[in-house]
C-alpha cells in the first residue's frame, strides 16, 4: 500500500520568519560579515547594539553608528553584555576569532539566550539564508550551512522567475486585507474564517498584476462585494462592477471610479 502521508526528511531547519522588531540584538564585530547581519536586523526592525573596538570597524558599520541606527560599545565582548537586565534577545558574532567566538557561544547557552557565531555552525541555534526581498515580499534559500555561495546563486535564479510587481501585489493585497476587516470586523471563528476563504478566492481568482494596480477606490468598491459573498473579475470591477450599497460604479476610463 503506498504511502499515504509525508515522508519525513530530517537533517532540516524550521524556517521561520522571526520577529524581532524592537528587541535587542547583540553583534559582536563589525566586519564586512557583521554589516550585512546589521542590515538584516535593522530591516527587521530591531535595537542593534555592536560590540567591537572601533579599529575593527568597516565603512558600512561606522556609517551605520554615525547616523544613529545603531548602539557602539567601544571594546570587546564581555560577559556583563549578556546581564539579563540588558533583556538581550539574540546574539550575532563575526570575528576572526574561533577560541573568542565559543566563549561567547557558551555564554549565550548559559543564559539561554539564541546566537549565530559565524561559520561555525555546530554552534548556531539559527542559520542565515540568502534573501529576496521586494517589499513585502521576503524568499530565503538556505542550504543549513552547507553551501552559502550556491544558495546565492539559487536565490537570484529563483528572482529570476518572479513578474515584475509581484512585491507592490502582495503590498495591495495586504491593504486590501486591512479594509475588509475594517467592514467587517467581527472576531468569531466563523467570521475570520469567511474572511480568509473570501481573500483566498480574491488571490485564486486574480492576477497578481490586477492585484498590483488597485487603487483604494477600487479596493473599497472591491470589499463590498464581500457582503453578497461575490468576487468580481478584475475586467467587471473596472469596467462596472455592478451595484453594492446602492451605487452604481462605472467606469470613467482612467484608472478611478466615477459615480
Amino acid at each position: 500500500m503506498p504511502e499515504q502521508f509525508p515522508q519525513v526528511q530530517g537533517g532540516g531547519s524550521l524556517i521561520l520568519a522571526w520577529q524581532i522588531r524592537n528587541k535587542n540584538v547583540l553583534v559582536v564585530g563589525g566586519g564586512e560579515v557583521a554589516a550585512g547581519r546589521i542590515l538584516n536586523l535593522l530591516n527587521a526592525d530591531a535595537r542593534v547594539t555592536v560590540v567591537c573596538p572601533s579599529s575593527g570597524l568597516n565603512p558600512e558599520v561606522r556609517h551605520r553608528i554615525a547616523h544613529g541606527q545603531v548602539t557602539h560599545v567601544d571594546r570587546v565582548f564581555l560577559p556583563l553584555d549578556l546581564e539579563p537586565s540588558k533583556n538581550v534577545a539574540m546574539v550575532l558574532t563575526a570575528i576572526d576569532d574561533p577560541a573568542a567566538s565559543t566563549r561567547i557561544w557558551k555564554y549565550c547557552k548559559a543564559q539561554r539566550v539564541p546566537a549565530n557565531i559565524a561559520d561555525v555552525p555546530p554552534e548556531c541555534d539559527f542559520y542565515f539564508g540568502s534573501v529576496h526581498r521586494d517589499g513585502p515580499l521576503q524568499i530565503m534559500v538556505s542550504t543549513n550551512g552547507n553551501g552559502p555561495r550556491l544558495a546565492a546563486r539559487i536565490r537570484r535564479d529563483i528572482a529570476g522567475f518572479l513578474p515584475q510587481g509581484t512585491g507592490d501585489s502582495i503590498a495591495r493585497v495586504g491593504q486590501l486585507r486591512r479594509k475588509l476587516r475594517k467592514r467587517a470586523p467581527g472576531i468569531g471563528t466563523e467570521d475570520i474564517q469567511r474572511r480568509m476563504a473570501w481573500m483566498t478566492r480574491v488571490c485564486d481568482e486574480w492576477e497578481g498584476e490586477e492585484l498590483g494596480v488597485l487603487g483604494d477606490d477600487e479596493m473599497d468598491a472591491l470589499v463590498r462585494f464581500y457582503d453578497t459573498d461575490e468576487v468580481p473579475s478584475f475586467e467587471q470591477l473596472r469596467l462596472g462592477g455592478g451595484k453594492q450599497d446602492g451605487v452604481v460604479w462605472d467606469w470613467d476610463g482612467s484608472y478611478g471610479f466615477a459615480i
